[in-house]
């Protein structure tokens, strides 16, 4: 009877309970425990395992440049860094109210990372990430829409809780570039949080986009 539970159970797709079961079974004190608290620590298994793999998904899905998380940020390091502010960016309510992020800074600071480690911090709280340097992405937006699906690319940027565009302002768009990141920009407005990477001073974004109207 127990082979056969085990057999079920990855046939049910829930191999951490299978495993747990087996473990349980090869306890000499389990029968000390209730049926109620063995089911409990099994269930317990099953959903930790399905969160680390939610997670791996996320996380590879993501496509972040840099192995990252809050907890290795150097704090210490004089680079602007408000702690409070990290902390409250830690808490993951400026994704929930659909905010922006902008990291401004010389080559060498760190904002790569500390994105990267926002993104890492996101992806744990269960929202869908994605990193991208902007060059890139404009590159890719311009592929698409020559083959006739920019439009599912649009929704897939639109849909992405946390977007991260890294090397902002890097380049000088074309008026077609600029026409790509508007409507990126426009569909997540007050919809989905953003994160802005750049080593461009802020007063520079408006020359390096082209477009004095645009704000």
């Amino acid at each position: 009877m127990l082979h056969q539970t085990i057999e079920k159970l990855h046939a049910l797709k829930l191999s951490a309970m299978a495993d747990g079961l087996l473990a349980q079974m090869k306890q000499p004190d389990i029968e000390a425990l209730t049926f109620e608290e063995r089911l409990a620590l099994l269930v317990d298994l099953q959903h930790t395992a399905a969160h680390d793999a939610a997670l791996g998904q996320r996380l590879k899905a993501s496509n972040l440049r840099q192995t990252a998380c809050l907890e290795d940020l150097d704090l210490r390091t004089p680079r602007g860094l408000d702690r409070g502010l990290i902390q409250t960016l830690a808490s993951g309510q400026w994704i929930r109210t659909a905010r922006s992020v902008l990291l401004t800074g010389p080559t060498g600071v760190g904002k790569t990372f500390i994105a990267c480690a926002l993104g890492h911090q996101a992806a744990r709280d269960g929202f869908p990430v994605l990193y991208r340097r902007l060059p890139r992405l404009l590159d890719d937006l311009a592929i698409a829409r020559v083959e006739g699906r920019h439009r599912r690319a649009f929704a897939k940027l639109a849909r992405t809780r946390l977007l991260i565009l890294d090397d902002w302002a890097m380049i000088r768009l074309t008026a077609e570039q600029r026409r790509d990141l508007m409507e990126v920009i426009d569909d997540r407005h007050d919809r989905a949080a953003t994160i802005l990477a750049s080593q461009i001073p802020v007063s520079s974004w408006f020359d390096q986009i082209g477009d004095p109207t645009v704000s």
